[in-house]
């Protein structure tokens, strides 16, 4: 089952995607209706909002006074908080059990989570995606004004109760933007769902890598660490056993062009731990690639058996990335991260590893997979790389473990 979250500002164009995805075979699970259901009349939900903001806030027949409660909490932060404290807790019991009906109904299901405060309430790492909806804030205000008669005034009030756009964005896999006709939403709504959505939960539900093909092309993209820290997050979340997850590789190194594939680590305290968590990766879509995978042993520790992990890939056909599970302390987690500050903190060697990845990326640039490029790269590490970095660690009195909370 594939878990999306959606959101997006208000008047931004969220349920019109909300339906689109719905109609494109999606189930959706609506926190607003969730959220009125929570305090109809003669639920706890109801009585709870009653004896916080006071009869005010009902009807005369009991039910929710809906502008009243709204121009309270708009107002004043205090109260937002202390309505979110009473109805999210309600909504989000009654979103898991329509879920889980849904992962009951079928493994391949994509679960749409239609959640205006998503961002607001931390729940970006919950989720396999989060799609956010944007528009231009004129653009967001005029449709208030037209749509529900709202003055302008009222209208930027309400947008700047909620998050901002830099924070909802920071926050998206996927950034929908509505600024033009509906209907190009809705296109790309649709093509999302063709190209990205269904083919990631497939991929869950069968346990198997999204496919890659092509030879190395280099790029440089300044969203990665971005990326790179908000798939962290969830790795970081599923287990106790997840120690840490680091970005590594070129993609962690500032101005250097690579292979658009995140590099992560995974760190455990054993390879039990590893294979232990094989499901759960494999659910949070990461699958494991079979076979028996190893660094390449440097002289400093040259058995291969030190250098085993376990590597894991993505089934999201939009995003890229390698998941490399290795053991905390073990030669291959070291070197990762020690390669990585050894760039960072070398001007230089960026040059100089950026020229051997040209090279290579020219030689191969006809072939179907990058096992070549990758290949060709190897007598660099060993022969270049290796003894500087090693010298490098002795200058600056390195420490893996420093390096490891980064």
């Amino acid at each position: 089952m594939l878990r999306v979250g959606l959101t997006g500002g208000i008047a931004a164009g969220k349920s019109l995607a909300a339906r689109a995805l719905q109609e494109a075979g999606a189930v959706l699970i609506d926190a607003d209706r969730l959220a009125r259901v929570v305090v109809e009349p003669g639920s706890e939900g109801l009585r709870e909002v009653a004896a916080a903001f006071g009869p005010g806030v009902l009807q005369e027949d009991g039910s929710l006074n809906r502008p009243a409660l709204g121009a309270r909490i708009f107002s004043d932060p205090g109260s937002r908080e202390t309505l979110n404290a009473i109805i999210h807790p309600r909504v989000r019991r009654l979103a898991a059990e329509a879920e889980a009906a849904a992962a009951s109904g079928s493994a391949g299901a994509v679960v749409v989570h239609d959640i205006p405060l998503l961002v607001e309430t931390g729940q970006e790492e919950t989720f396999h995606l989060v799609l956010v909806v944007d528009a231009p804030e004129d653009q967001r205000v005029q449709r208030m004004v037209v749509h529900r008669g709202m003055s302008e005034q009222d209208a930027l009030s309400r947008i700047r109760a909620q998050a901002d756009p830099a924070a909802r964005r920071a926050a998206a896999d996927v950034v929908l933007d509505n600024s033009g006709a509906p209907g190009d939403l809705v296109d790309a709504v649709r093509r999302l769902w063709k190209d990205r959505l269904v083919p990631f939960a497939r991929n869950i539900e069968l346990g198997r890598v999204a496919e890659r093909s092509g030879g190395p092309v280099l790029v440089e993209n300044p969203d990665w660490p971005r990326e790179a820290d908000l798939l962290g997050r969830r790795l970081k979340r599923l287990d106790p056993r997840v120690v840490s997850v680091q970005h590594v590789g070129s993609t962690a190194v500032g101005g250097l062009p690579a292979k658009d594939v995140l590099d992560l680590q995974l760190t455990v305290r054993s390879l039990d731990d590893a294979d232990a968590l094989c499901d759960l990766l494999t659910a949070a879509g990461f699958p494991r690639l079979p076979g028996t995978w190893q660094d390449t042993p440097t002289p400093e520790a040259p058995d291969p058996e030190l250098w085993q992990k376990r590597l894991h890939c993505n089934a999201d056909p939009g995003r890229a990335v390698n998941l490399h599970v290795r053991a905390a302390g073990s030669p291959g987690w070291v070197y990762a991260l020690a390669f990585r500050d050894w760039l960072r903190a070398n001007p230089d060697m960026v040059q100089a590893y950026l020229t051997e990845k040209v090279r290579c990326a020219q030689e191969h640039q006809g072939d179907f997979t990058i096992a070549g490029y990758a290949a060709a790269k190897e007598a660099w590490f060993t022969q270049f790389a290796a003894p500087r970095l090693s010298a490098w660690k002795n200058d600056v009195g390195w420490s893996p473990e420093q390096a490891a909370e980064q």
